[in-house]
C-alpha cells in the first residue's frame, strides 16, 4: 500500500507527496525484490543502500514529504513545451 498524492496542473505533474517507509525489514525486502526484477529483465542490480537501512534500524520517526518540480512549475508559468527551456543548465551536466 502506498500513502501518496500527486498534484497536477492540466496534464503536467507538478508535485507528489508521500508517507515515508520507516520499517527497515520491509525496505530491505523491497530492495531485494527490485533487484530480482532487474535480474529477470537483464539489468544490472543496484547495490542496497546499507546506510539507509542502518538508519532505519536505529529508528526513524513517522514522516512525510512533498517534492515539487520547480522546473515543471516554471514550464507552466512560462507556457514552455519542453523542460529544457527552463533548465539552468543541461541535465547531462547535473
Amino acid at each position: 500500500m502506498a500513502e501518496r498524492f500527486e498534484l497536477y496542473l492540466g496534464t503536467q505533474e507538478l508535485a507528489n507527496g508521500y508517507h515515508e517507509l520507516t520499517d527497515a525489514t520491509e525496505q530491505r525486502a523491497r530492495f531485494v525484490r527490485d533487484n530480482a526484477r532487474r535480474r529477470t529483465r537483464g539489468l544490472a542490480e543496484v547495490p542496497l543502500d546499507e546506510n539507509l537501512l542502518k538508519a532505519l534500524e536505529r529508528g526513524m520517526p513517522n514522516c512525510a514529504g512533498v517534492a515539487l518540480g520547480i522546473e515543471r512549475l516554471l514550464m507552466a508559468m512560462l507556457g514552455a513545451d519542453d523542460i529544457r527551456e527552463v533548465l539552468a543548465f543541461p541535465f547531462a551536466d547535473a
